[in-house]
């Protein structure tokens, strides 16, 4: 009676391992559909537009393999530059992400790269009327990890380079006044982004 008491149990411990193994591998597989919030931190490399911006956006996440992910976002970033104009950015695109490793400990690190749309527009405070406008696209690419906190949530850190592809918008100043320039043609311009994410995986599509 003992023994078969124990053998049910080793039976039933077994059943459960493997119950939770495949629910673990249900979301770290094809078709896992998430949504999430995230914060962005902006550094601009052109010097005219020296500051950093601060913003925040919204996502989904969808993976299409146990190794690839994917990511699609929509950020809003402002910034100061010096005391005079007001400059806004939003960002609009998806990432792919790669995993080149298995998750260890509570990391999962990966590579990330892919393509968005940018609206930025640039304001003198003293003088609302004066202001400038750019559409544009941009690359971006970089590396990141998540962080897990729970089977289904995680928290996300990464860095990237985001590069735009359109013309080159910057403010020039002569004395009391600001003069904005458009230049056309793809330019080096870009953002230096750190951004933090909370992600919660909702379910599988597939």
């Amino acid at each position: 009676m003992i023994k078969n008491s124990i053998f049910i149990l080793l039976f039933l411990s077994l059943v459960v391992d493997v119950i939770a193994q495949k629910k673990e591998s249900d979301y770290n597989s094809s078709g896992v559909f998430s949504l999430g919030g995230r914060s962005t931190i902006s550094l601009f490399n052109d010097i005219s537009s020296s500051s950093y911006g601060t913003g925040f956006g919204g996502k989904f996440r969808l993976q299409f393999a146990e190794r690839i992910n994917s990511d699609w976002f929509f950020d809003y970033l402002t910034s100061d530059i010096g005391n005079q104009i007001s400059r806004t950015d939003y960002h609009i695109g998806w990432s792919v992400l790669v995993y080149p490793m298995h998750e260890v400990w509570l990391l999962k690190p990966y590579i990330i790269a892919g393509h968005c749309f940018d609206y930025t527009h640039m304001v003198e405070n003293m003088n609302t009327s004066n202001y400038a406008e750019r559409w544009s696209s941009a690359v971006q690419g970089g590396i990141g990890t998540h962080i897990r906190l729970t089977e289904r949530l995680d928290c996300s850190l990464t860095g990237q380079y985001m590069m735009h592809l359109g013309n080159h918008l910057h403010p020039e100043f002569s004395g009391s006044q600001v003069l904005f320039h458009e230049e056309k043609g793809a330019s080096s311009e870009g953002h230096l982004l750190t951004t933090l994410s909370i992600n919660y995986k909702i379910g599988k599509l597939w």
